[in-house]
């Protein structure tokens, strides 16, 4: 096994964001991006490259809990860094500390503003019982805790969401360990803390830092619950209200995270003993789900579910009345099997400023998508070792496969929760390169920059800017 990530796969990484960015701007010249934006995008490219592969060989030779160390402490310096330029360059460019355009950030604000100096009877009301449904419920309650105890600071917020995102690696970590070894966990965690979207949410007022260290949480808890043959109840107890708290944050994550849970349970491994056990689990884990969830849960998981093809419909009309002429081709049967590598990088200038500050995430994701074809690959056909997979394997599934049918599946925002799936089979399709594999890497390279300058090509285009 490949114990690091190489530094000849994570230079042409690097190379291949500089070329394809050179080759968009020389060939749509009129809609090249900003300077600013370009700068922003190197860094964050460059650092998730060549740091990672420089780390990923010099971290594996130390102990365990130097490396623990190493990755709580540069991940949460690395987030701490960004949430205070972030909070200054947003104050500068748009008059405020919130991103461009914003909206839900702003809400969440003075919500939470307003429920910290109202009474539980009316934060309960509000967020309980005069809603419609729980999404969102669960970050402004927890908000508004947080300005009970420090006031409605923004940047001391986003402090803590590097705090979050810092631990949310360590958890990766873990979960990465159990799966698929010591080394390639090692790997999974520098991926987690240089990923720029995992750094870049924590400089923004969104409930996604919170919502990801849940669903970190969520899998690891689990995962410890699957690979262990004598559990206490409470070990099953704390997944299953981990997964009710999902509920709170975004609807069809609870779901998603039910049937991953039963579907880890199901598929993995174990002798007689255990097995009648994990039917026992699973039983009580879905009887507690339906207590815990109760009507009102239920019934909004079933809305999102009847309405995904209406939602889908009704963004592709919206898009195409705004100009996105080629919106109603990118349909759930076209982007489903292109989910591990979306959202697709921005590398033309339309006006879109926040997903000009995320392209070089976006872009990484696009590149590293090769080593989960790679990971699926061998999981399935050759080490024929999918089931240790089966719990993120049907998390991300299962979550991205709704994602894909709704009307924003190249929405970065919504494709985030799948994301600390992908980097673990990112770090374990690393691990497996060999002859053949590398030889279908250097394929990828060249798959990567038609993803890049196609979807320059689609964004213009689908406006009639050509």
């Amino acid at each position: 096994m490949v114990p690091f990530f190489p530094k000849p796969i994570s230079n042409k990484g690097f190379l291949l964001y500089v070329i394809s960015m050179v080759t968009v701007s020389l060939v749509f010249f009129n809609y090249a991006i900003g300077v600013e934006w370009i700068l922003v995008g190197s860094i964050e490219v460059a650092v998730f490259f060549l740091v990672a592969a420089s780390l990923t060989q010099q971290w594996q030779r130390i102990p365990a809990n130097f490396y623990t160390r190493n990755l709580f402490w540069l991940a949460l310096v690395l987030r701490v860094v960004w949430v205070v330029f972030s909070y200054y360059f947003y104050l500068d460019q748009t008059g405020k500390p919130f991103e461009f355009d914003a909206a839900d950030s702003v809400a969440y604000h003075a919500d939470a503003e307003w429920l910290a100096v109202a009474s539980w009877e009316s934060v309960f009301d509000y967020l309980f019982v005069n809603r419609s449904g729980y999404s969102d419920s669960g970050y402004l309650l927890y908000l508004a805790f947080l300005y009970r105890l420090i006031g409605p600071n923004i940047l001391v917020a986003r402090l803590m969401k590097a705090l979050y995102g810092a631990i949310t690696c360590l958890l990766i970590y873990r979960l990465t360990r159990r799966m698929a070894g010591e080394s390639t966990g090692r790997m999974a965690g520098v991926f987690a803390m240089l990923m720029p979207n995992l750094i870049n949410y924590c400089g923004l007022h969104l409930k996604e830092t919170e919502m990801l260290l849940l669903i970190v949480l969520f899998l690891e808890r689990s995962d410890y619950v699957l690979r262990n043959d004598k559990v206490k109840v409470l070990d099953v107890i704390i997944p299953v209200l981990i997964a009710v708290s999902l509920f709170l944050f975004r609807t069809v994550l609870g779901a998603v995270a039910l049937f991953s849970f039963v579907t880890g349970l199901v598929f993995y491994r174990g002798n007689v003993a255990a097995k009648r056990r994990r039917i026992v689990i699973i039983l009580w884990s879905v009887f507690a789900m339906a207590y815990f969830a109760g009507g009102t849960i239920i019934n909004e998981v079933e809305e999102v579910w009847q309405e995904k093809d209406w939602n889908q419909d009704v963004k592709r009309e919206a898009q195409t009345s705004q100009g996105n002429l080629w919106a109603k081709y990118a349909t759930g049967t076209v982007m489903a099997p292109m989910m591990f590598v979306l959202p697709f990088s921005t590398f033309v200038d339309t006006g879109q400023q926040n997903q000009l500050v995320m392209h070089g995430g976006n872009y990484v994701r696009n590149f590293m998508g090769v080593f989960v074809l790679i990971a699926l690959y061998s999981a399935v056909f050759l080490k024929k070792n999918w089931r240790d997979f089966a719990l993120i394997g049907a998390f991300a599934a299962g979550y991205l496969g709704v994602v894909s049918f709704s009307g924003f599946s190249n929405s970065e925002r919504f494709l985030l929760p799948g994301l600390p799936c992908l980097i673990v089979f990112w770090a374990y399709g690393v691990s497996l390169l060999g002859a053949k594999s590398y030889r279908f890497v250097r394929y990828w390279y060249w798959v990567v920059l038609a993803m890049e300058v196609g979807w320059a090509f689609f964004k213009i285009g689908s406006r009639g800017l050509l």
